[in-house]
């Protein structure tokens, strides 16, 4: 995991590639709204690209994450079918529901069962390389979203030059994130993280909480603001010696929202010690979106590794499937 994530930008390289060269064809009936439809490491991507193109897109993009799709799925529908290993049990019955619906759609696997369906029906197919652990995959799986979204005609192509600015950005910062996260986790050891961020970076505190709750092996919780402030700040009204707030922080934060950022902050160091802001890099909402993301992976590696705990074991989910599979 540690090397996975130390190459991230390698693999935001090869995903790149593998995006400029898929055959992707544009839907032949209007499209009216997008759904991306995955779970965990898989689904992740969609949550984020989905707040990234948001100012760009014009058609509502929803993202599923569960065994059945909304009623409005139909041949007006860009289905986006994210599975990693191509076999997620849930992932596998959405893409049934969006066949018989006759829904446009593109599904992003390294193979199993959705890249055979794929196969028997022909459709657009972004293959990326398997063997990984889903959650170690975001880049080859959420840059290919974008792709498919410019092939329908939904965004332009603009971000093709982001995308290799956050490659750059990663690099330049390598060695300033992994050191800044490694101190930050010896802070986070015994502790209950609990991660704060504008609405329109909530994809990356999900993918945070995702990541520790995966990598590090630990419960944790986020919200957003101003949705916080109208309920969970009320919580904050007795001393939480064990919680430990990470807030991100983005320059493009918005303005009535970084006061409330403040505010906040100032309620919750009333009742914890343990507070800390993590402020994002880049020029756009993407670069600072991947920078924000990366740090949280190494965090979340940097917790394990100081636990002394492997990074990679997931029994209990092995467990649930394994158990469901019976059923």
């Amino acid at each position: 995991m540690k090397n996975l994530i130390a190459n991230f930008t390698t693999q935001l390289r090869e995903a790149i590639a593998i995006g400029e060269k898929a055959i992707l064809t544009p839907s032949k009936n209007p499209i009216h709204n997008v759904l991306v439809s995955g779970l965990g490491g898989s689904g992740i991507g969609g949550t984020v690209m989905a707040q990234i193109t948001d100012k760009e897109i014009k058609v509502p993009m929803i993202i599923n994450k569960d065994y059945f799709l909304p009623a409005f799925v139909n041949e007006n529908t860009l289905v986006i079918i994210s599975s990693y290993s191509g076999n997620t049990e849930e992932t596998l019955q959405a893409m049934e529901t969006a066949i018989s619906r006759k829904a446009k759609i593109v599904c992003v696997t390294s193979g199993g069962k959705i890249g055979a369906m794929a196969k028997e029906n022909g459709f657009d197919t972004v293959s990326i390389p398997g063997g990984n652990p889903p959650r170690a995959s975001f880049g080859y799986s959420a840059t290919q979203l974008l792709y498919v979204l410019q092939a329908n005609g939904l965004i332009g192509d603009s971000f093709r030059k982001d995308l290799s600015d956050c490659v750059t950005l990663l690099d330049n910062e390598a060695a300033n994130t992994e050191s800044a996260s490694r101190v930050l986790a010896e802070q986070l050891i015994g502790k209950l993280p609990i991660i704060y961020c504008e609405a329109r970076y909530e994809g990356i505190a999900i993918r945070l909480r995702q990541q520790i709750n995966e990598n590090s092996k630990m419960l944790c919780w986020h919200n957003v603001l101003p949705e916080m402030n109208h309920n969970e700040l009320v919580g904050w009204t007795e001393p939480h010696p064990e919680a430990f707030v990470l807030m991100f922080r983005s320059e493009d934060d918005y303005s009535r929202t970084q006061k409330r950022m403040s505010i906040t902050s100032d309620v919750v160091k009333k009742y914890t010690r343990n507070y800390f802001e993590i402020y994002s890099k880049g020029a756009t909402q993407l670069q600072r979106s991947i920078y924000l993301l990366h740090y949280g992976d190494w965090l979340s590696w940097h917790i394990a590794d100081i636990k002394s705990i492997d990074v990679t074991e997931v029994t209990v989910i092995d467990f649930l499937k394994g158990s469901l599979a019976k059923v």
